[in-house]
């Protein structure tokens, strides 16, 4: 665990960490952290996710080109299976092959990263004796009603039971404690910084009222309360269909700017919203995604769904672990080698310590492999096996497969596998993965957040965290969270790194977001969190020397699988329908799993595109 006891938050605000560059070597801040805890994976604090030493052979790889020499000799004897990527969708895979063959199968993952579990991180703390747990990626299992039988067989088969979490997600935590939403209005773009209801949101703390107090124009305020309050059909003249159309190639702010009229201060405040579910502003998303997401000034169109339009579903966001899908990654290891993860139920998942030791075991069925950076995938000569090689500790080692399952990055495919045809790897490279940062910061205590009457806190036109606030109140399995505002806890807070304002799309913004990631160091994350917490939170009292415990920035340039977005892509593009379709065909002995694969950013659809890997190699 996280003992930090001779790491102080004085260090970070002197700038223990400047100068470190992004994509560099560890600074001497996470270098610390690290030998604290005695390098356990999820307790490493500073910058995680794609960590420093989990991408540089890839990109070595990707963007340079450079080969490795194909060693001679096999590292070990030959698998049944080579899973290249252990995230969730890659571990599902390992999963359903053992259980389809009945067990006894020779199973190798491998993973780049220092942990298993792709994007559903797990982040830990110890703040005051106390032990916190949180999430730095893949967040909830959202709408498990919607989930194919075999996403939905998988979970119960890991022993995750559903309907036990509407006892351990206290859904009345916030509404019994007067906790609402917030906004923060940054100084860099309103002059001088304040936070207010979010009047944007139905639970908004002062109601309508809060626009009052908004820094914007008196016409921006009264246009505002007229989008909030009125139903107007601004396309009266249009029938459904025509209407449908127009709004399908109208972004959402155009929408506002140009047809109902506001101000573009007014459509300011609403273009960040869409950021934590899209991971880009409603400069670059569809006026009628806007209706389906029942955001102001659409309800009077006369307009209902479609059949086959995708809704968002009414079932509560509840199904979440208090590391989020760390906790599914968790029962899947834990499944393949019961010894590594100790425990019989989920909720026993929350709290055990991985044995990481344990998890390359020779004697094992299945062996997880860490920092093992793949970077060649092809058929034998005979086409009998595939041949992986991957290089780890600087050196290439060789593995064989009677099958390979790629759950990885789906982008880096075409740089691993030189046998893929031409036009796959340009459906491939049709999509874009949308650049995300969770952070995890932990507090001393909530006090700040209990003073404001907030929960969480929206900033658009933030200079970075597009929202921060309090964790989810999920209590099980031994773990409970925070009944105080003087306990320590969890803010989370949420990056979506894009380039509004300038007509990009969405693919066009992740990719510059991407630069703009790789080129923050630690020391800049960290200095833009401390300006938003404590622009936000010290006149409720926050003092960032004092109550800011431990910080975590888990970075994903390769976050978000692409969904199709109807703005900017084909119409008919969708999960059933794209390149994406072409760009996971099976190649021999070699399937591709994972969620860019199903063109579906969820848990479901890493699990779904395991299972069709699965059954193709099985077939």
């Amino acid at each position: 665990m996280d003992r930090r006891s001779n790491i102080t938050r004085r260090d970070f605000l002197n700038g223990i960490a400047l100068g470190v560059a992004a994509g560099g070597t560890l600074s001497p801040l996470e270098i610390l952290a690290q030998q604290a805890d005695g390098r356990y994976p999820p307790a490493l604090t500073g910058l995680r996710g794609n960590h420093p030493g989990s991408f540089e052979v890839s990109h070595r790889l990707a963007w340079t080109g450079e080969r490795w020499p194909i060693p001679d000799r096999l590292t070990d004897d030959v698998y049944d299976l080579v899973v290249v990527g252990g995230g969730i969708s890659g571990l599902s895979a390992a999963f359903l092959h053992q259980q389809r063959v009945g067990g006894k199968s020779r199973v190798l993952v491998l993973d780049n990263h220092d942990d298993f579990g792709g994007h559903a991180k797990r982040n830990e703390f110890v703040v005051d004796g106390q032990s916190l747990i949180g999430y730095g990626g893949s967040q909830s299992i959202d709408t498990p009603s919607g989930y194919s039988p075999a996403a939905s067989r998988l979970l119960v088969d890991l022993g995750i039971d559903l309907q036990r979490f509407y006892d351990y997600f206290d859904r009345q935590y916030f509404a019994e404690r007067g906790l609402g939403r917030g906004i923060y209005f940054g100084q860099e773009h309103y002059g001088h910084d304040q936070v207010r209801g979010n009047a944007l949101r139905s639970d908004a703390k002062d109601g309508l009222a809060a626009i009052d107090d908004y820094p914007i124009s008196d016409q921006s305020r009264a246009d505002l309360l007229s989008l909030l309050t009125e139903e107007v059909d601004y396309l009266p003249d249009l029938d459904s269909r025509a209407k449908r159309e127009r709004l399908r190639t109208t972004s959402y702010f155009e929408f506002l700017t140009d047809i109902v009229g506001t101000t573009e201060e007014v459509a300011l405040l609403f273009r960040d919203d869409s950021k934590g579910l899209w991971g880009v502003g409603w400069d670059a998303l569809s006026a009628l995604e806007a209706f389906r997401m029942q955001r102001p000034g659409l309800s009077a169109m006369g307009l209902t769904l479609e059949t086959d339009e995708p809704t968002y579903s009414d079932e509560p966001y509840i199904f979440h672990f208090p590391d989020g899908n760390a906790g599914i990654a968790r029962a899947l290891v834990r499944a393949l080698n019961p010894a590594a993860v100790p425990g019989r139920t989920m909720e026993d998942l929350v709290t055990a310590r991985v044995d990481y030791g344990a998890l390359d075991d020779s004697a094992l069925d299945t062996r997880i492999r860490l920092n093992a950076s793949a970077v060649n995938v092809q058929h034998s000569k005979d086409e009998r096996f595939v041949d992986v090689t991957y290089v780890k500790d600087d050196r290439p080692f060789r593995v064989r497969g009677r099958h390979v399952v790629l759950a990885c990055y789906n982008s880096l495919i075409p740089s691993l596998c030189p046998e893929l045809p031409e036009a796959q790897a340009r459906a491939i490279g049709y999509a874009e993965k949308v650049p995300l940062v969770y952070v995890s910061m932990a507090v001393r205590n909530w006090r700040p957040f209990a003073e404001l009457g907030l929960r969480s806190v929206y900033a658009p036109q933030g200079i970075f965290m597009h929202s921060f606030g309090l964790d989810f109140p999920v209590s099980m399995g031994g773990y409970e969270f925070t009944a105080s505002p003087d306990e320590p806890t969890i803010l989370h807070g949420s990056v979506a790194p894009t380039m509004p304002g300038l007509g990009l799309t969405a693919r066009d913004q992740h990719i510059a977001g991407r630069k703009l990631m790789y080129e923050k160091s630690f020391a800049d994350f960290e200095r833009d969190i401390l300006r938003q917490l404590t622009g936000a939170l010290e006149p409720a009292g926050f003092d960032a020397e004092r109550d800011l415990a431990g910080l975590t920035v888990n970075r994903w340039p390769h976050g978000y699988a692409y969904e199709y977005n109807d703005y900017s892509d084909p119409p008919e593009y969708g999960p059933e329908n794209g390149p994406h379709i072409v760009g996971r065909a099976k190649l021999g002995r070699i399937s591709i799993a994972n969620s860019d694969a199903s063109a579906y950013a969820y848990v479901n659809g890493a699990i779904d595109a395991a299972n069709r890997a699965v059954d193709e190699q099985l077939a």
